[in-house]
Parts: C-alpha cells; sequence; structure tokens
C-alpha cells in the first residue's frame, strides 16, 4: 500500500512510525515532511495547505490511503478534494472540522446540546467587547474565533490584560480574520486532560488520556508554547471520570455532529478541565495533537492503519483498539528563545541508540547533516512500567541528544508524579 501523510512536524513523524508497522505499507509520502521524518518516509515539498497540488500528486502516485494530519488542511478541505478524487482519508471533512475551525461554532453546538463547558459570550464588535468586560468575572479567557497556531487564546488575570486581548485580536488583527468574531469564556479551575478518540461517526473510542505542558519554563512558568511535553496516562483521569465524559460528553459530540450534518470521521481531540463541578469541555481538536500523539501512539498495540481505515469505512468497534500499560512520556527539546525569537541552522547530534524514540519536528537535512530549523526541535519519548521509568528513560536519552542553543523543561511529569503519591 502507497501512503500519503499531509504534515510536517513531530506529530506526523509520531503517525508515520507508527504505520510503518503494517507489513502492507510498501511507501509513505509526507507533504511536505522534514528532515527528521525523511528517515522513515519520502518528504516531497509540498505545503500542507496547498491543497491542489497535494491531490494532483496524490492522483499521479496511485496512493491507496491518505492520513491528513494538521488543522489548517483540514479546514480548508483537504479531505473532500481527495475523496473527490476516489483516495479514501484518514481526517474530517471541511463541515465536521469547524468543531475546531471555528470557537463561536463548537461553543454554540455544546450549548445547543447541554454539553457541559465554560459560560461565553460571542461578540462581533471590538466596543460591545470592551464594554462586556468592565463587569466580566476577572480571570477570564479570551479566544479568537479561527485558527491561529494554537495561540489564539489568552487567560487574562487582570481587566487591562483582558482589554489588551480583545484589542490585539480585533483591533490589531494579530491572527488576521481569526479574531473577527472572539468568544469570553468563563474562567475554569482544575487538572487539565487530553483525550484523543478515534470515532466513525457512530462509534467513539478514546485513546489511552495526556498531560501536557504548555508554559515554556519549569514550575508552569514563561510564555505558554505549543507544548514542551507530554505523559500518559493522565492520572487525574480515573475509570469513574472516563465513564462520565462517555456519557456527558464524548458520545453527545458525535450525536450532535450528525444532528447538524456534520458526521465527524478521524480523530477528534477533547481538551477537559476537571472542575469541582464535573468534567467540561475547554476546547475540541479535529485531528491528533502534538506532542501528545507522540506519548499516546507509543502505547498503542492495535494497528494503526487498520483501525484508521475502519474510521474512513464506518467499521470501527471497541475492541479494535488496544492500549498497552505502563507509561510514556515526551519531552521537547526547543531552540533558547522558543516561543519568541531564536535561532536555527544548528547541527543536530541524534545518537542512532536513541533514534527510534525522537520524533523531529523542527529540523531539515542539508548534506546529510541534521541541522535545526524551529522552535520545538525534537520530541524525545521513553516508556516504562511506571512513569517514574518512563520519565527517567526519556530523560536519559535527551542526555545522549545535543545541539547548540538546545534546552528543555527538566520538570515534565512533576504534576503526575505528584498526583500519584
Amino acid at each position: 500500500m502507497k501512503l500519503l501523510v499531509v504534515g510536517g512536524g513531530g506529530r506526523e513523524h509520531a503517525i508515520i512510525k507508527k504505520l510503518r508497522e503494517n507489513p502492507e505499507v510498501t511507501e509513505i509520502f509526507a507533504l511536505p515532511g522534514n528532515g527528521g521524518i525523511a528517515r522513515d518516509a519520502t518528504c516531497v515539498d509540498i505545503g500542507a495547505k496547498d491543497i491542489d497540488a497535494i491531490v494532483k500528486f496524490a492522483v499521479e502516485n496511485k496512493i491507496d490511503y491518505a492520513v491528513v494530519a494538521p488543522d489548517d488542511p483540514l479546514v480548508l478541505g483537504c479531505v473532500d478534494a481527495l475523496n473527490e478524487k476516489g483516495i479514501p482519508c484518514f481526517g474530517p471533512k471541511a463541515n465536521a472540522a469547524i468543531i475546531e475551525g471555528s470557537k463561536v461554532f463548537s461553543k454554540d453546538l455544546m450549548k445547543k446540546y447541554g454539553i457541559p463547558t465554560a459560560a461565553y459570550e460571542v461578540f462581533t464588535e471590538m466596543n460591545g467587547a470592551l464594554e462586556y468586560l468592565k463587569t466580566a468575572p476577572i480571570p477570564t479567557v479570551i479566544k479568537a474565533d479561527g485558527l491561529a497556531l494554537g495561540k489564539g487564546v489568552v487567560i487574562a488575570m487582570t481587566r487591562e490584560e483582558a482589554t489588551d486581548a480583545v484589542r490585539s485580536m480585533m483591533e490589531d488583527k494579530i491572527f488576521g480574520e481569526s479574531g473577527s468574531r472572539v468568544v469570553i469564556e468563563e474562567f475554569l479551575t482544575g487538572p487539565e486532560v487530553s483525550v484523543l478518540s478515534f470515532t466513525d461517526g457512530k462509534t467513539v473510542v478514546p485513546m489511552v488520556s495526556s498531560m501536557d505542558h504548555k508554559r515554556a519554563l519549569d514550575n508552569d512558568e514563561g510564555l505558554n508554547t505549543g507544548g514542551m511535553g507530554t505523559i500518559a496516562p493522565n492520572p487525574y483521569y480515573t475509570a469513574e471520570i472516563a465513564d462520565v465524559c462517555m456519557k456527558t460528553i464524548f458520545k453527545p459530540t458525535i450525536d450532535a455532529m450528525n444532528a447538524e450534518g456534520r458526521t465527524f470521521k478521524g480523530c477528534l481531540y477533547f481538551g477537559l478541565m476537571l472542575t469541582p463541578k464535573g468534567p467540561k469541555v475547554i476546547e475540541y481538536n479535529c485531528r491528533f495533537g502534538d506532542p501528545e500523539t507522540q506519548v499516546v501512539l507509543p502505547l498503542l498495540e492495535s494497528d494503526l492503519l487498520t483501525v484508521m481505515k475502519a474510521t474512513t469505512d464506518g467499521t470501527l468497534t471497541e475492541d479494535m483498539v488496544k492500549f498497552r500499560d505502563g507509561s510514556c512520556a515526551c519531552v521537547v527539546m526547543a531552540s533558547a528563545g522558543y516561543p519568541q525569537k531564536y535561532q536555527t541552522g544548528y547541527e543536530i547530534t541524534l545518537p542512532e541508540t536513541v533514534a527510534d524514540r525522537v520524533y523531529v519536528a523542527g529540523a531539515k537535512l542539508v548534506d546529510d547533516k541534521l541541522l535545526t530549523s524551529g522552535g520545538r526541535v525534537l520530541g524525545v519519548t521513553g516508556t516504562g512500567e511506571t512513569l517514574p521509568e518512563a520519565l527517567n528513560a526519556a530523560y536519559q536519552a535527551v542526555n545522549e541528544i545535543s545541539f547548540e542553543n538546545a534546552f528543555c523543561r527538566k520538570d515534565i511529569g512533576a504534576r503526575a508524579l505528584k498526583a500519584l503519591n
């Protein structure tokens, strides 16, 4: 089978490594891929948002199955365009990907169908939003309606911060048209949990839970990033809570999307807050999370391609998806200065002894040398029977890898260990 994976980050590298385990897979093309992915797939210099070029390549190369991994091409209708040419895909069509593409859509969906989430107001005019903020409870959360590279959310601890956030989104257009509408919502408290799920539009099968670490620096200090590390499973997510989530959030969301004529197939990501009043949805993503994928897929015992095809064909069953016991940890090695200004072009020393446990996010191949090319450079993973074992394995591997200006958080998993104790 010839496969095509759209995307070029650590998440895509994790997906590709897992797909390669299927003996029927003869070739995997990554569009655009990256320098590290090039070890495991044929990289083609076509951008993830260039839908026409992706479709043309898929047709010309007789692709048997495609995986569209990032949010942008899903929202832009990449799956629809590939399907029109008879190419089956993993991922939702555009009318279902809107669950991530528009915060207003997802909040209104939850309100309409009684799915627990934070109270909220939607604004299309800046003055109305600023007026509302004069009396809104503080802290509050400001969200740009559309996609913003994972940066369109501001947790405002003061009225001044909230006002600045609204102005930057609606007046300064820092996220372009994504900020033409904003959602101002209630600030929730409690442990956060990420739950990815496979769904064929009828059955929804949650994957192992995970915990992301968004802040750049130890002790959850510094700026918000795309994620500095993850662990799985999340100790706060008990079997009892999982049952509640299935009944009140997971299945109702799938049913709601069907009722709206927007059947969702692929990976639906639930970002949850375990509040004193029960689990609530913070956000939906229409695809695998990054870097959550890097700890979830190493624990997947089932064949990934078989499960993906079942979501496409509408034949998914619970017993198809098996995860092994134990834990997985991922530590992100980033370029100093990330998520703001950072320098790239440094050679990465990546020993063969740990290469199979490294997912490359921001690196390019130049003259057979792997050079840094992004803020988040590598996701270094470790697995073990316990979380301490997994963390130890991940950090041992980090110590064997080097590049100039590298930094990572030293406390990935600390919160989870505290919860376990």
